[in-house]
């Protein structure tokens, strides 16, 4: 299933942390009481980035942000505003989640990956 699909904002590109849709929230099991869960996602070359999904503990709505290694990532792949990142979740049979995490650019109005290209 996606999770998110998102074009870079310059903020997202240059910042430690990605702002994350509010909708994909559900993909977290967030413990009670906790503001954020980590989680490994695997890109396309199953390289494991430790990610971190937080959410405010003040206001109307959580207004969800990536941390963790999303820093790491952006460097690795190059990525810039307009890139577009995608991560999806399969849920196995035993109830374990896998998270995958792949960039795309944009070259001639056609997307293409990233990890094809290294």
């Amino acid at each position: 299933m996606e999770v998110m699909n998102k074009i870079l904002s310059e903020s997202d590109a240059k910042n430690k942390r990605l702002e994350f849709p509010a909708r994909s929230l559900s993909a977290f099991p967030m413990p009670d009481g906790q503001n954020s869960v980590q989680f490994v996602a695997f890109d396309m070359q199953e390289h494991q980035w430790r990610l971190k999904v937080s959410i405010r503990n003040e206001g109307r709505y959580p207004k969800p942000w990536l941390k963790g290694e999303w820093h790491d990532y952006v460097h690795q792949k190059g990525l810039k505003k307009g890139d577009k990142v995608i991560l999806t979740m399969d849920e196995e049979e035993n109830g374990e989640r896998i998270y995958r995490i792949r960039a795309e650019k944009k070259h001639f109005g056609f997307w293409y990956s990233i990890d094809d290209q290294q």
